[in-house]
């Protein structure tokens, strides 16, 4: 399951409504690179495949593909406003490690998307 805080919340609807549609699925996904092996990936999506995971998160319908749950499960995404300027964070239990900017993780499994 994947949490989103009440700030993420808001600003994903802050920025959903500035969309050309505003009806498109959030979408978390990872992929391979950054500093520390995997990185996170958000994006508004129009459709949502078959095999995509819903949840839903005080209105903001969140879809994950399948392949790449055990990476996310657990996942609370946050959002907050500092002097360096605004930007979500995520906090991952599955993380084994993670770089300084907080958007890429390592975990300890070996299995890949």
């Amino acid at each position: 399951m994947i949490q989103l805080s009440k700030a993420a919340v808001t600003e994903i609807k802050r920025i959903q409504s500035k969309q050309s549609n505003p009806n498109v699925w959030f979408r978390l996904g990872v992929e391979p690179g950054g500093c520390a092996g995997w990185y996170y990936t958000m994006a508004f999506d129009e459709q949502c495949n078959p095999d995509d995971l819903i949840c839903e998160c005080d209105g903001v319908q969140v879809t994950v593909d399948s392949r790449i749950l055990d990476y996310l499960n657990g996942l609370t995404v946050d959002y907050s406003q500092d002097l360096m300027g605004g930007g979500f964070r995520f906090h991952n239990p599955k993380a084994a490690k993670t770089c300084g900017c907080g958007n890429s993780f390592s975990i300890v499994e070996s299995s890949t998307p």
